[in-house]
C-alpha cells in the first residue's frame, strides 16, 4: 500500500502538509515475529504499515491474549506512549515479514505543533480509534462468538490465510475447539 494512500485514507492532507510529514518517515523492513513494541517500555516510534500482518497482545494469567490485528494501510502505535507519555500495556508482533514507514513520536509531535493539517490528521486518527474500541467493546459485551467471528472475515477476510487459528481463538476470547466448530457450522 502506497504512503499517501495510507496518509489519505486517516485524513487528506495538503501536499506540502503530506511532504512535511514523509520527509521523516523512512521505509523499513522488519521479520516475522519481530516486536515493534514491548508492554511497559515506552517508545519513540510510531509506524504506518505498507505491507504486513500484526498483533497486539498481553498477557491474563500467563495465557498471551490477542485484543488487535493490524495490516496494510494501518497507522500503529501504543496509545498510551503518544498521547500520555507512558509506558504501553501492549506488545505488538509482526505476523508476517512486514515493510512499514517509522516515525518519531517526538517528531510527530512537533509537527502537529507546527502544522494545523497535520494536527488534524492525528485528531481523525483518534478519533478513528476511538470508535473502533467503542465497537469492539460492544462485540466483546453483546455479541456472540459466532457474529465475532463473522465481523472478524468481513474486516479481515484473509485473516485465516494470515493468522495462526490459536491467535484467532485468542482474538475472540474463545478455545481453538469452540472456534473449530464455529467453522464448521459456517461451511
Amino acid at each position: 500500500m502506497d504512503i499517501y494512500d495510507i496518509i489519505d485514507n486517516i485524513y487528506k492532507l495538503p501536499l506540502a502538509s503530506k511532504e512535511a510529514l514523509l520527509n521523516e518517515t523512512p521505509e523499513v523492513t522488519y521479520p516475522k515475529g519481530f516486536h515493534l513494541f514491548l508492554a511497559n517500555r515506552k517508545s519513540s516510534k510510531f509506524y504506518l504499515m505498507k505491507k504486513g500482518m500484526l498483533h497486539a497482545y498481553t498477557y491474563k494469567s500467563d495465557k498471551k491474549v490477542t485484543f488487535w490485528f493490524g495490516k496494510e494501510g494501518d497507522a500503529i502505535f501504543p496509545l498510551q506512549t503518544l498521547y500520555n507519555n507512558q509506558a504501553g500495556y501492549e506488545n505488538i508482533e509482526l505476523l508476517e515479514d512486514s515493510v512499514l514507514y517509522e516515525l518519531s513520536v517526538d517528531k510527530l509531535h512537533d509537527l502537529y505543533l507546527a502544522d494545523i493539517h497535520i494536527a488534524n490528521w492525528g485528531r481523525k486518527f483518534a478519533e478513528r480509534e476511538c470508535i473502533k474500541s467503542e465497537q469492539l467493546f460492544i462485540s466483546r459485551q453483546f455479541k456472540t462468538s459466532l457474529e465475532r467471528y463473522q465481523d472478524l472475515i468481513a474486516d479481515y477476510p484473509d485473516i485465516l490465510q494470515r493468522v495462526p487459528l490459536g491467535i484467532i481463538a485468542s482474538y475472540l476470547g474463545i478455545s481453538q475447539v469452540s472456534l473449530s466448530r464455529i467453522r464448521a457450522k459456517i461451511r
